[in-house]
C-alpha cells in the first residue's frame, strides 16, 4: 500500500472496527462451538491493524487486470456472503407443487428460518452457494463429499411443535437414480415396485397374506435385490445408482402431524394422535369424485369459470388430472372400483368450502370423498412389509424419540429398520428369528435421535411420511416464517401476482 493511503488510515478507527468485528465473531464462535474459527482472528487483525497481506494487490494494477479482479473480487465476496447467511440464518424456499394446498399455494416464495430451530453445521462444507445437489447448465455435483462432518445443530430459538410446517431434506432421497426423468422419483419405491413385478411374472398364484412373517421378509428382500439389479443393469432407462449426503439431498415442505413419542393413527384420513384426533388444517383438501352438471371439463377450464376458480382456489392442473379417472388410472390398473367411472367425470382435491360452493351453484351433479375402495394410490410405508395400510387408514405406530427404546421383533422391525441401519448408521441383521446389531443379537434399541411424521394438507396429492417413513431430526432445515412473493402459475402479468398472500405469516396459517 502506498505510504500516502496508510498516512490517511485513522488508527483509533481501524482499532474501534476489530474490536467490533473481533467482538462478534467471537459470540458467533460461541454459538456455533467452533473454537477452530479462533485462527481466523490474526488475519482480521491484519485486516484492520498491520496490512502486511495485500488483500486488495488488484487495485494497484492497470487495464483489464484491474476491471476483472474488481467483478471477481466483488463476485465472490457476494457469493461467500449468501453461503453463510443461507447456512446460519436464513433462505428462500419456492413451493414447487400441490402438495400443502390450499395452506401454501404453488407458487408461493418463502422465507425460511434456520435459527427458528437452530443450524445445522454442514455434513458437507465445500458447496456451491445457490444450488442444492447440482450445478445448473454443466448438470455436474454442485458440491465435494470430502469433508464430511458429522451432523451438530446448533442451538436455536425454539423446536420443531406440532402442526408446524417446516423445511426439512427429503429422507428417502439418500439413493437416487441419475437418469433426468428418475432423479426426483423415490428410488425404493421404483427398486420395490419392479422387484415385486418382476417375482409376480414367475409366479403369478403368490399371495403374501398367506405367508408368515419370516416369508413375507425373504419375499421382500429378494424383491429389493431383483429391482435394485433391474435398474443396475439398465443404466441407459435410469441412470446411474448414486447417493447424496444429508445436506445435498432435496428440500421438502409439510406439515409436522406427530411428534417423538408419540403413538400415530390415520383412521379415514383423520390422523389420531395417542388416541385422540389431532386437528385438521383449516384449509385441508381431498380428493372428491366428480360428476359435473351438463359442464364439460374443456368449459370448466374456459374464461367463464375464471373467477370461480379462483374464488375456490382449484387450479387449472386440478381440473386437468380429471381425465386421469378415464386414462391414466384404467391404464395403470389402479381402479378398485369400476362402478365410479360410470357414475363420474373426475376426481379433484378440494376444500370442504369448495365442495359446498359446487354444489350451491349446481356446477356439479354429485360429488363424494374417494376411498381406500375406489383408487389404489401405491405402496405405503413401510415397503418391506406386508400392513395393508392406505394412505387414509394405516397404524398404529409409534414415533421414536431419542432416548426411549423399545422391543424389537420381526413384526415390528420394518417399521424401524430403516432407522436402525440407514439414519443411526447401523449394521443390522436378521438370521433366522433374531435380530442382530452390530454383530449383538438385540431384543431392545434405544434411539440416538428424534423422528417425526411429516403430512401435507393436500391429502390425497401428497408424497409424504405415508409413503417414505418417519424424519429424522438431523434433515430439519428450517421453519418457513411468512411469504414474500406469490405468483399464480395459471395467470400471467400483474393478475398473476397473489397481492392478498404477499408477507402473510406462515404462523397464521392452521
Amino acid at each position: 500500500m502506498k505510504s500516502k493511503e496508510k498516512n490517511n488510515i485513522n488508527p483509533k478507527k481501524q482499532l474501534i472496527k476489530f474490536v467490533t468485528v473481533t467482538i462478534l465473531y467471537i459470540l458467533f464462535l460461541i454459538w456455533v462451538k467452533s473454537w477452530w474459527g479462533l485462527l481466523v482472528i490474526p488475519f482480521i487483525f491484519d485486516v484492520y491493524i498491520t496490512k502486511k497481506i495485500k488483500w486488495q494487490w488488484w487495485k494497484d494494477s492497470e487495464g483489464p487486470v484491474k476491471f476483472i479482479m474488481s467483478w471477481v473480487d466483488a463476485l465472490v465476496f457476494a457469493l461467500v456472503a449468501v453461503y453463510f447467511i443461507n447456512l446460519f440464518f436464513f433462505q428462500n424456499y419456492v413451493i414447487p407443487s400441490s402438495s400443502l394446498e390450499k395452506s401454501l399455494l404453488t407458487g408461493d416464495y418463502l422465507f425460511v428460518s434456520k435459527v427458528s430451530y437452530g443450524p445445522r453445521i454442514p455434513e458437507t462444507p465445500l458447496t456451491m452457494p445457490l444450488t442444492q445437489h447440482t450445478m445448473p447448465i454443466v448438470g455436474c455435483k454442485s458440491y465435494i463429499e470430502w469433508p464430511h462432518w458429522n451432523y451438530r445443530r446448533v442451538e436455536g430459538l425454539g423446536h420443531v411443535e406440532l402442526n408446524d410446517i417446516v423445511v426439512f431434506n427429503y429422507p428417502a432421497g439418500d439413493t437416487i437414480m441419475t437418469a433426468d426423468r428418475y432423479q426426483a422419483a423415490d428410488y425404493y419405491q421404483c427398486v420395490y415396485k419392479l422387484g415385486e413385478s418382476l417375482i409376480a411374472q414367475q409366479n403369478p398364484d403368490i399371495r403374501l397374506a398367506d405367508m408368515n412373517v419370516m416369508e413375507q421378509r425373504n419375499f421382500y428382500n429378494g424383491a429389493y435385490a431383483q429391482g435394485r439389479e433391474y435398474i443396475k443393469s439398465h443404466p441407459e432407462q435410469f441412470g446411474q445408482i448414486d447417493s447424496r449426503p444429508t445436506d445435498r439431498r432435496e428440500n421438502y415442505v409439510k406439515r409436522c402431524v406427530g411428534m417423538p413419542g408419540q403413538t400415530l393413527q390415520i383412521k379415514n384420513g383423520v390422523v389420531f394422535l395417542d388416541g385422540k384426533a389431532n386437528k385438521e388444517p383449516d384449509n385441508v383438501q381431498y380428493a372428491y369424485l366428480v360428476k359435473l352438471n351438463n359442464i364439460s371439463i374443456s368449459s370448466l377450464l374456459g374464461d367463464e369459470y375464471s373467477d370461480l376458480r379462483k374464488e375456490l382456489g382449484i387450479s387449472e392442473e386440478d381440473i386437468t388430472n380429471m381425465a386421469q379417472l378415464h386414462g391414466y388410472d384404467v391404464d395403470e390398473g389402479t381402479i378398485l372400483n369400476p362402478s365410479i367411472l360410470k357414475e363420474y367425470d373426475g376426481y379433484m382435491p378440494l376444500t370442504s368450502y369448495a365442495v359446498k360452493e359446487l354444489k350451491n351453484r349446481k356446477i356439479v351433479s354429485k360429488i363424494r370423498k374417494v376411498t381406500d375402495k375406489d383408487i389404489y394410490t401405491g405402496p405405503n410405508y413401510p415397503l418391506n412389509a406386508f400392513t395393508g395400510w392406505t394412505r387414509d387408514n394405516m397404524g398404529p405406530l409409534w414415533i421414536p424419540k431419542k432416548g426411549a427404546s423399545i422391543t424389537l421383533t420381526l413384526d415390528n422391525l420394518p417399521i424401524y429398520e430403516r432407522i436402525i441401519s440407514v439414519y443411526e448408521k447401523n449394521a443390522l441383521k436378521v438370521d433366522g428369528n433374531k435380530i442382530f446389531i452390530n454383530g449383538k443379537e438385540c431384543h431392545n434399541y434405544t434411539f440416538k435421535m428424534d423422528y417425526y411424521w411429516m403430512m401435507g394438507d393436500n391429502r390425497h396429492n401428497s408424497a409424504d411420511s405415508r409413503y417414505w417413513g418417519f424424519v429424522p431430526e438431523d434433515h430439519i432445515v428450517g421453519k418457513p416464517i411468512f411469504i414474500w412473493w406469490s405468483s399464480d402459475p395459471d395467470r400471467k402479468g400483474l393478475g398473476g401476482i397473489r397481492w392478498n398472500r404477499l408477507f402473510n405469516w406462515v404462523d397464521n396459517i392452521k
